[in-house]
């Protein structure tokens, strides 16, 4: 056959040269999305909520024998806010729904002075896999001006979500507020804590004395924490960006939380984080089944 024939049979001079620019534009150009098997499957479920993260990870377990269809997290956020596709508009499925997305309005990262930090990858792979019971994960809802807001923690397993108000967003603070929540809990049952950067967090060493382990997340990699940023996203729904956290009282919160920990959840077979949470408590056993 010759190349950029026509019909591949015989060479036309005008044919070969239309089929030479379009090899040529395509050259070193991929999929956005890898193929189109992969952008197919991941639109389906950025449509339906999933974050880039669930998206990811179930794509794995679905297709373990094939390895085309894999994609990490981080690409699909970059098609998400990609030009060319943003008027799909997939963020608004995002918990928070933004439109936009960068570092420069974010808080500012100060993992090199955080005394004692171990890496998320210095986390053993039983706290990744979610089969273990006691993991949290942490982090900081910020009020008006970034002074007041409120300290969350999520229990990856059963995704029962705890939030205390904070008068202001510092270390002494923040840590006041994860000891407030964990003393409530039988002891033992906080085995470790993955938190981001943030400086309220460097007084985190000092739940080592309780026996909490805690690890950090890599800066700007809020999708290693996916349990406590989706629930903070919903906490959002009812305290939006601005909200004067003084005006608001514990009860408040309480409030909202206890609708958020009361939802059943698909990821646990319909069952809520409330009744999983205080199932693994009174060490029941809770049959959880994923739904694709």
């Amino acid at each position: 056959m010759v190349r950029n024939s026509f019909k591949g049979e015989y060479y036309v001079a005008i044919h070969a040269q239309n089929k030479s620019f379009q090899r040529k534009s395509l050259a070193g150009k991929r999929h956005p999305l890898k193929n189109k098997k992969v952008f197919t499957w991941t639109v389906k479920r950025l449509v339906r909520g999933w974050s880039p993260e669930q998206i990811s990870g179930r794509m794995k377990l679905i297709f373990k024998n094939d390895f085309e269809m894999r994609i990490v997290p981080e690409t699909i956020y970059s098609f998400v806010y990609l030009d060319e596709f943003k008027h799909r508009k997939f963020w608004q499925y995002f918990p928070r729904a933004h439109k936009k997305r960068g570092q420069k309005g974010g808080r500012k990262v100060f993992s090199d002075s955080i005394i004692n930090r171990l890496s998320i990858h210095d986390r053993p792979e039983i706290v990744s896999q979610n089969i273990e019971f006691g993991h949290f994960e942490g982090d900081s809802v910020v009020g008006l001006n970034h002074k007041s807001g409120v300290h969350t923690e999520v229990e990856r397993l059963s995704r029962m979500y705890f939030a205390t108000k904070v008068n202001s967003i510092n270390s002494k603070e923040a840590l006041e507020a994860q000891i407030k929540m964990f003393s409530t809990l039988p002891r033992n049952t906080v085995k470790s804590v993955t938190l981001d950067n943030g400086r309220e967090n460097h007084l985190h060493y000092k739940l080592n004395k309780f026996g909490i382990k805690t690890y950090f997340a890599d800066p700007y990699s809020s999708w290693q924490r996916g349990s406590n940023e989706y629930h903070n996203g919903l906490l959002r729904r009812y305290f939006p960006k601005k909200t004067d956290f003084t005006k608001v009282t514990q009860k408040d919160i309480d409030e909202c939380v206890w609708e958020i920990n009361n939802r059943p959840r698909k990821c646990l077979g319909y069952f809520t984080p409330f009744e999983v949470f205080l199932a693994k408590l009174n060490n029941q056993r809770v049959a959880i089944q994923s739904g694709m």
